[in-house]
């Protein structure tokens, strides 16, 4: 199973073959009410562009938002599509199958 950095940067490719994009982010939920933090990831952010790294762009450490990241995140996600986890079919040796067509898929 590839860690999440590993995702970074992969290609994408839907059901049909079609090049979706790279992995630029990963979105997570975080489970507070167990003794230590667990993360779950819930998607993926696909980029047909090679963008900078968005990690951890959007939020601070206590997980809020300020409005001016909410306006670069934006602009930096602009043209972004939106992969939902239970879409992937397989991962690893740098790319990312989907069971499901490109057009399927929503923007960010």
């Amino acid at each position: 199973m590839a860690s999440v950095t590993e995702l970074r940067g992969q290609s994408v490719w839907d059901s049909n073959g079609v090049w979706v994009g790279f992995v630029v982010d990963i979105r997570v939920v975080k489970h507070k009410g167990e003794l230590q933090q667990s993360h779950t990831v819930y998607g993926l952010v696909v980029s047909g562009r090679r963008a900078p790294l968005l990690l951890g762009l959007t939020r601070d450490r206590q997980d809020r938002s300020t409005w001016f990241s909410q306006t670069l995140a934006r602009v930096v996600y602009a043209g972004c599509t939106f992969v939902p986890w239970a879409n992937v079919a397989d991962y690893g040796g740098g790319e990312v199958h989907l069971d499901v067509l490109r057009k399927e898929l929503n923007r960010v």
